[in-house]
């Protein structure tokens, strides 16, 4: 049912005038990690080899395919668009974005010209939440037949339109247009030695020169790529390409019905550097014009993402996963040394022991036998905070599933979003069911109570942050505002759907009966000894995070890139592979640090394996700090409460995901190494 809800935001060959249902929004040759070898339907349901095979087939194909090139496979219902001579190509324009400011603007903001009806192209979920709108534009082509001079429209700026040029200008936005599902790029000057084409994504509104004087980019150059296919006239549009400039167009007398300009020469073509550009001054005359070359390429349209996708940084996300294996490797020995010497001869010794007075004579975890299962403070918090990580993780973990499948690739806008938006929803489940069996374990009777916690604790705190910055990016005016509509629809998906599914996943835990502890807790509780400086809990906590957060903190880096300079994030492969090493690190860090505190005779451990591989999310939102004043230009205070805010919520959620793997694995530890010791 999940991959159906996932795929019914993948495009549609039978919605072909939206801008992400073409039939061209295919999968991403990169962003497919499985494309290399067979496809992954192909090793998932291989007959005449045992499963263990299939399995390492599939992990040994995750791994190769993180940092090669791959071929594209087609997913069910998607297909490439053809076009034949002079069908007509609509360019869609979307939001106007900027890295200074992360706040979108609708294109129309500024006073572009504008088509007789402005139609907006259905969106998702994600999209809105993404703040893109993708609206029509007067910019229309006829495939393969090239146009030059082609004036669309003259503006005349009022006092306002002149302003809000100058800012937009100022702040460095983008215009962002999208033909056939491909956003529009820039060609960038190549290095001196570099055989790689560079690009930037949309092309500037204007620019300001030292005389402080504004210019905008009124007249566009487009060159369109497609294939040809050999066998047919059908042609696939594997490019979309832009240079902008600013002129300022000649005319004698104004046609609105035939306007023409005398800044071109007798060939119709504008003749670069001989012309004054557009500057930006009230009421004055804006004529928008652009020329379109078609261009035939050998690019194939499987790979014509690659612009967008190409990185060189593929050593860099190699050498963060060799330096997080040689984290995962020196914590693995030490609980190898831990579980193989430490704990068996332990366990054996005390299995020796011929009566209670020898045994009162040994020091270690075995004298806290009588207390390390006592229900710990505030336990109903805890097991709010456990169920919710669970439910954060299965979301995590299916949608990085779906990733590596190519189900979210970039090329499918806002689809990333939506899943992670509906698989939450639907983890409510799986969140209801674990803090009630949690809850129940320490004899909890009021799990309706615990329920409605789990329900809404996390989300209600998240969504308290969410309406905060949603209200100031209102107050800015900005498209980046979610509207009332959907505001409500996902008040609906919280209340309708994830409430009812989280009180349906605690009836069945408590129906569950009751997890056993391995050894009796006493009635009076043991008193601790003074602990040593190095496991108070302030600094034992605090050391856990460091090598979780060192274990992901480069791919870290990629991944705020992609979210706030505008980038297209699409090695989940990578991804996929430090995600697995987290979860090893956490459940590792947390082991080795519960061992040393429970033979310090210190049993209150539930809170602090939570916390202590919850407390790598301080690194994380410490990085975003650094991150923010080392990498990001942002200047406005509403720009840096929203990039504050929304790393808050960030590192809130790895908080969350992060201290429910660390509480899970001290769990499993704790209740093997007393079961395996026989106490009278």
């Amino acid at each position: 049912m999940l991959l159906s809800l996932i795929n019914s935001h993948l495009p549609s060959p039978h919605l072909t005038d939206h801008h992400h249902t073409s039939p061209s929004s295919s999968l991403v040759a990169h962003t497919s990690p499985l494309a290399s070898a067979s496809p992954p339907m192909a090793i998932a349901s291989g007959t005449g080899c045992c499963r263990g095979r299939r399995l390492l087939l599939l992990a040994a194909a995750l791994l190769l395919s993180a940092a090669s090139p791959a071929r594209a496979f087609y997913l069910p219902g998607v297909a490439p668009r053809d076009f034949q001579k002079d069908d007509e190509l609509q360019v869609k324009v979307n939001k106007l974005s900027s890295t200074k400011t992360q706040l979108p603007y609708d294109y129309y903001f500024l006073d572009y010209c504008k088509p007789e009806a402005i139609k907006n192209s259905a969106e998702n979920l994600g999209e809105v939440l993404r703040g893109d709108r993708i609206e029509n534009s007067v910019y229309n082509f006829k495939m393969r037949r090239d146009e030059t001079c082609k004036v669309v429209c003259r503006s005349k700026l009022s006092p306002e339109a002149a302003k809000n040029f100058k800012e937009k200008i100022d702040d460095e936005y983008r215009v962002n247009m999208i033909l056939d599902n491909l956003p529009v790029v820039v060609p960038r000057q190549t290095r001196e030695g570099s055989q790689t084409p560079s690009f930037e994504h949309g092309y500037r509104v204007g620019y300001k020169l030292k005389d402080d004087k504004y210019y905008i980019n009124n007249h566009l150059s487009f060159k369109v790529l497609y294939h040809e296919d050999p066998n047919s006239p059908d042609a696939r549009i594997v490019g979309f390409h832009v240079i902008p400039s600013s002129i300022k167009h000649e005319y004698s007398a104004w046609d609105d019905k035939n306007p023409t300009v005398q800044t071109c020469n007798a060939n119709n073509k504008i003749t670069p550097g001989s012309h004054t550009p557009q500057d930006v001054v009230p009421e004055a005359y804006v004529v928008f014009s652009y020329d379109v070359t078609f261009e035939a390429s050998e690019i194939i349209w499987a790979s014509r993402w690659d612009v967008y996708l190409l990185s060189s940084d593929s050593q860099i996300h190699w050498f963060s996963i060799i330096n997080s294996l040689m984290i995962v490797l020196f914590l693995s020995g030490m609980v190898a040394m831990i579980m193989m010497r430490t704990l068996y001869k332990d366990i054996a010794n005390y299995n020796q022991l011929d009566n209670q007075d020898e045994a009162q004579e040994e020091t270690g975890w075995k004298l806290v036998h009588g207390d390390v299962f006592r229900p710990p403070v505030h336990s109903g918090l805890l097991c709010v905070y456990v169920g919710t990580g669970v439910q954060f993780f299965g979301m995590t973990l299916v949608t990085m599933m779906f990733a590596l499948l190519g189900f979210l690739s970039p090329a499918n806008r806002g689809g990333l979003m939506t899943a992670m938006v509906l698989l939450w929803v639907f983890m409510g489940v799986l969140a209801g069911y674990t803090s009630s069996r949690l809850y129940k374990m320490f004899k909890g009777t009021e799990w309706k109570k615990i329920t409605l916690k789990t329900a809404f604790m996390f989300p209600g705190i998240i969504f308290a942050l969410f309406f905060f910055l949603n209200a100031l990016i209102w107050g800015e005016k900005s498209s980046g505002a979610v509207p009332f509509g959907t505001m409500f629809a996902l008040f609906l998906l919280w209340f309708g759907i994830s409430v009812p599914l989280v009180f349906v996943g605690s009836f069945l835990g408590f129906k569950q009966p009751a997890i056993e502890d391995p050894v009796k807790t006493n009635k009076i509780p043991r008193q601790i000894p003074e602990q040593a400086w190095y496991l108070q809990p302030a600094f034992s906590i605090l050391a856990g995070g460091i090598l979780p957060f060192g274990a992901v903190f480069i791919e870290l880096f990629f991944i705020l890139t992609s979210i706030w300079l505008n980038q297209f994030y699409y090695i989940f492969g990578f991804l996929f592979i430090v995600f697995i090493i987290l979860i090893v690190t956490c459940a590792e860090i947390t082991i080795v640090l519960c061992y040393f505190q429970l033979c310090s005779e210190d049993y209150h451990w539930w809170w602090r394996a939570y916390l202590t591989a919850g407390s790598s999310a301080l690194y994380l939102f410490a990085y975003a700090i650094f991150y923010f004043f080392n990498k990001l230009e942002i200047t406005k205070l509403v720009s840096g409460i929203l990039y504050f805010g929304y790393m808050l919520i960030i590192s809130y959620a790895f908080f969350v995901l992060t201290g429910t793997i660390g509480f899970y694995a001290c769990f499993w530890f704790v209740r093997k190494i007393y079961a395996s010791v026989k106490i009278d």
